[in-house]
């Protein structure tokens, strides 16, 4: 009974182990302008929504959401070879006269070598092509600003999530609130999910635990 009881856990625990969306992606809340405002003796409020004629609608302030074109592409290869050799001899001619002349001179002749061949090759491709609209947590006074946020989806066989965050200058964020994920400084993009697919991709607990014990 004990060990069908550590069997049905031990099988269990990939699904325990589920990732889950980190928190911290909520999306941003502009400020609050129902603040009472210190009496100044003028009329305008630059804090009550105030835009410029030559800004219009372009995101600049927290809250405000922007759509970031996910264009993701890095290759990466690495290519090594290693070659070593070395060869050594030694010999010892006897006297022609006396007790040691009738040893064989072939017999004290020694040489060794040794060599070495090592090549290594690796290569990675990842591409990501997408939108994803996040807001503007926070503005800085060089005029960049914190991006971050997250799209998540309900699906018939799992749930799936994407979660961005990173750095833009103002002035990069087009007219339709548009920027590109190249530039985007610090940029965090993770893309994962759970349920029935994601755990099948996943190797079964017994399967990893002789990858971990097999020596080959």
């Amino acid at each position: 009974m004990r060990m069908a009881l550590l069997f049905v856990l031990a099988a269990a625990s990939p699904a325990l182990a589920r990732p889950q969306p980190k928190p911290g992606f909520e999306p941003a809340l502009p400020a609050a302008h129902n603040i009472p405002r210190a009496a100044d003796g003028g009329i305008f409020n630059a804090s009550a929504g105030y835009s410029a004629l030559i800004v219009g609608t372009r995101a600049r302030r927290v809250g405000d959401p922007v759509t970031v074109l996910l264009l993701e592409s890095i290759t990466t290869s690495k290519s090594t070879a290693s070659r070593t050799q070395r060869n050594g001899g030694f010999s010892i001619t006897p006297p022609t006269e006396g007790p040691l002349s009738s040893i064989d001179p072939g017999a004290l002749k020694a040489s060794g070598q040794s060599s070495f061949n090592g090549q290594g090759n690796a290569g990675q491709t990842s591409a990501i092509q997408g939108e994803l609209s996040v807001t503007i947590t926070e503005v800085r006074t060089n005029g960049t600003a914190l991006l971050r946020g997250e799209k998540r989806m309900l699906l018939s066989q799992g749930d799936e999530w994407i979660q961005f965050s990173g750095i833009v200058r103002l002035a990069d964020i087009d007219e339709a609130n548009r920027v590109i994920s190249t530039r985007i400084a610090d940029a965090r993009i993770e893309y994962s999910g759970k349920g029935s697919i994601q755990r099948a991709s996943r190797e079964g607990w017994l399967l990893r635990f002789f990858n971990i014990i097999s020596p080959f």
